[in-house]
């Protein structure tokens, strides 16, 4: 292989490696949320009336 095949497959392989793992990270870090929203219990949704 000619040396610059060389380069542009370690390129390649570079930004392949580097796109997993920026995609990972932002799949997996945890957000900072300081409030979390939650339904009230008393909502009637009529799922039960026949």
């Amino acid at each position: 292989m000619t040396v610059y095949g060389w380069i542009f497959m370690l390129l390649s392989c570079g930004f392949v490696t580097a796109l997993t793992a920026f995609c990972y990270y932002r799949v997996l870090r945890t957000p900072a949320t300081t409030e979390h929203m939650h339904a009230p219990l008393d909502i009637d949704t009529h799922d039960a009336d026949t």
